[in-house]
């Protein structure tokens, strides 16, 4: 009979009944758990979950049963949600609008062709918590409407609305979007929010306008990951705005240099009467006014004001001087794909990095059924980390002991920095017309992917074998290292190394002795056929690829966007350039959000190693970012190493294919002499197919776009006036020297 019940048990497991795919990833999601992590539970490869969860397979006896059983467990967790079907009002479209705006194109798929491109920025990451959905629609450039006396209602932007559209991404709590941009009209405060949606303002304070936003505004947008939290409304506040609530138009250069205004203001003492508290940083740009949580009720709104500088023109471009209407489509689109923004785009983007890794998430139940808080495996944790002595940067109270003037060199300090190289032009180059600059698209972005990065705490070797896996910063002797001769592939190669800067130092000059390297430099050195012996390291054992999450929803947000404005990842090279060209006057207020996107990329990694700000500091003294988990200079130095390494292998295998050498390095720029203007009178294309692992035109991340074009005499011209050491790339955009980067 045994036998029998056995045979009945593996009948039922084989048809043990599952949920959708598209429900299996959200379960999965919401509890936080990798396709990784599922995949070792089950003892399966993590290409059986990612199938099982894009419904192109099945599982089968006896893993059937086991996962059905995880997704049942997970489903009492987290049920379903219940989407309201209370339809949106809505008013006519008024006589105003003359043509309806074409409604932009949806993210495009991967270029054909990329099986023959062997670097990583052309194959789809997988990702810890599987494809991320299509980023949203940017919705049309709204119309000013002449406003009525009716309720909260839906203007004609609203109705012009691409389908597919959505203000709260589905979720009725936040059903009129992630922010509004509250402004004065004849005597009527309104919020102009996404889609064009406007609501009538009954508030007459600012306390009132925080609560009226809280309890009635429906703003905010869900949270990103399952443990995560979700974003609190933003109120953008125009320059009416400030003078309907009592604050100052602009700044004082007193108030402008503290980043606040007083604390005796009057309306902060109205905020402290209704039992509102600001956030340690006072009333400024970007203020966050609260009360404390009580239980899972939001109690914060964040206020953004523009005629105090709060969008940097560096990277918000006109943004602050938008009409509302357009301002708040600017913002909406940046904040529904990406996130809605905390501060700065580089304060955004390590907030991005936290909001898609919660420290903590719930317990399973204990004995009397409650929940904690506990780690949640793959974040960064709740606690800062101390990092290594060698990745501390100078100041750190862990140097707090060395002489007051000393300064560490190579052999004491991790310098992993971006590139900033040039050299003089050989004859050959000189005989050449055209000086081509090309950048690489999201190149800081492009570097994340796939990294693995240390999670906890450092370990310290002495006299350790050298291992690519394993995160972290080794001291080895890299001088031996010859550029003339090195491994391209599974073959060495001879190149003229004197044309090459070194991939292991900044300024590409090569190394003298001993010094220290973050994983990825050293990694690329064996990679190009020479062996490594480090003397010493500090290494993560506890790691994983904490950024993969982050470069995905930057990489989606990024290509959907340039999507509408007419640059898709499926055109050829020709055609790529031609869209390129021009492409932000086709809508000025998406090119501003494409900047954002940018900027949020480099200032995110470049926040992982903040740097004290005044605030009375002094060396060895700890400075406020060193308090928060995510001060990581570890995970800078390898996103940098990765990055700077990345252009070095591609600057190799263009060498090593055509013979020629780029002229000059900046970040993430290169340029080459060349017979003609274009970037394809230089690429070895062929048949419209690029050189595997070399220089590939596109718009995903990692691959080339047209920087800008100068004449060889140009390039002399600058050498004689200011120097051979001169960097051509930083000036190759407009061909105006100055003090600032051109390089995107």
């Amino acid at each position: 009979m045994s036998e029998l019940f056995d045979a009945v048990d593996a009948l039922i497991a084989s048809r043990a009944p599952l949920p959708l795919p598209e429900e299996r990833k959200r379960l999965r999601k919401a509890h936080g758990l990798t396709v990784d992590e599922v995949a070792a539970a089950l003892k399966v490869r993590r290409a059986t979950v990612s199938g099982w969860e894009s419904g192109k397979t099945e599982p089968r006896p006896p893993e059937r049963n086991a996962y059905a059983r995880l997704l049942a467990q997970l489903a009492e967790l987290y049920p379903a949600p219940v989407e309201s079907a209370t339809p949106a009002r809505e008013t006519t479209t008024p006589e105003t609008f003359t043509a309806a705006p074409t409604p932009a194109p949806e993210t495009p798929a991967e270029p054909p062709g990329t099986e023959a491109v062997t670097t990583a920025e052309n194959a789809q990451p997988h990702t810890a918590g599987g494809a991320p959905p299509p980023a949203p629609v940017a919705g049309p450039r709204p119309a000013r409407t002449t406003r009525t006396s009716s309720p909260p209602r839906r203007t004609a932007a609203r109705k012009l609305t691409p389908a597919g559209t959505s203000t709260g991404g589905g979720d009725a709590r936040f059903e009129n979007g992630p922010l509004a941009v509250v402004d004065v009209e004849g005597g009527q405060v309104l919020a102009y929010c996404v889609g064009g949606l406007v609501l009538d303002v009954p508030a007459k304070s600012l306390p009132a306008l925080v609560d009226w936003t809280l309890k009635e505004a429906r703003l905010g947008a869900p949270k990103l990951s399952g443990p995560g939290k979700d974003s609190d409304p933003l109120l953008v506040l125009t320059e009416a705005a400030c003078k309907r609530y009592g604050l100052p138009v602009t700044l004082t250069d007193e108030e402008r240099l503290a980043g606040r205004i007083p604390e005796g203001h009057k309306v902060i003492k109205q905020l402290a009467r209704a039992e509102w508290k600001l956030t340690k940083r006072g009333f400024g740009p970007w203020a966050r006014i609260y009360r404390p949580a009580r239980g899972s009720e939001r109690a914060c709104v964040q206020l953004c004001i523009p005629s105090w500088h709060a969008l940097d023109s560096r990277h918000w471009g006109e943004a602050a001087q938008l009409p509302p209407p357009e301002l708040a489509r600017v913002l909406g689109t940046y904040a529904s794909r990406v996130m809605t923004p905390r501060g700065s785009t580089a304060v955004t983007g390590l907030e991005l990095m936290t909001a898609l890794h919660p420290p903590t998430r719930a317990s399973a139940p204990d004995a009397t059924g409650k929940r904690h808080s506990e780690h949640n495996p793959g974040s960064l944790g709740t606690h800062p980390m101390d990092c290594a002595p060698c990745e501390a940067p100078d100041g750190h109270p862990l140097l707090a002991d060395l002489p007051r003037f000393h300064v560490r060199g190579p052999e004491e300090k991790l310098f992993e920095e971006a590139y900033d190289w040039a050299r003089p032009l050989t004859d050959a180059e000189c005989l050449r017309r055209h000086l081509v600059g090309i950048d690489v698209n999201m190149a800081f972005a492009a570097g994340a992917n796939g990294l693995v990065v240390g999670l906890g705490k450092p370990t310290h070797l002495k006299q350790p074998a050298f291992d690519a896996k394993l995160p972290g910063a080794w001291l080895v002797d890299l001088s031996h290292v010859d550029l003339s001769k090195v491994k391209v592939g599974k073959e060495w190669t001879e190149l003229d190394g004197a044309l090459l800067p070194s991939p292991f130092t900044p300024k590409g000059e090569r190394p003298q002795g001993p010094a220290w390297y973050a994983t990825p430099t050293v990694a690329y050195a064996a990679e190009l056929g020479y062996e490594v012996h480090p003397t010493e390291a500090w290494v993560r054992y506890d790691n994983g690829r904490y950024m993969d999450g982050w470069y995905n929803r930057l990489r989606d947000a990024y290509i959907a966007t340039m999507a509408d404005l007419g640059v898709t990842a499926d055109l050829p090279p020709e055609e790529f350039l031609a869209a390129m060209d021009g492409y932000r006057q086709r809508d000025p207020e998406l090119a501003i959000v494409v900047s954002a996107i940018k900027a949020t990329v480099k200032g995110g990694i470049g926040k992982l190693r903040e740097r004290p700000r005044g605030e009375g500091w002094k060396p060895g003294q700890p400075w406020r970012a060193l308090s928060r988990p995510t001060w990581r200079p570890d995970i800078r130095a390898a996103v940098i190493s990765r990055t700077r390494t990345n252009m070095h292998r591609k600057i190799v295998k263009h060498a090593a294919f055509t013979g020629q050498y780029p002229v000059a390095i900046l970040s993430d720029c290169a340029v080459y002499a060349a017979d003609g203007t274009s970037p394809l009178d230089f690429l070895p294309y062929r048949a419209s197919k690029p050189l595997p692992g070399g220089f590939k035109l596109g718009v995903n991340p990692g691959l080339v776009k047209w920087e800008g074009t100068q004449s060889v005499l140009w390039g002399e011209g600058l050498h004689e006036q200011y120097g051979q050491d001169l960097n051509l790339a930083r000036y190759i955009k407009d061909g105006q020297v100055t003090g600032q980067d051109n390089g995107e």
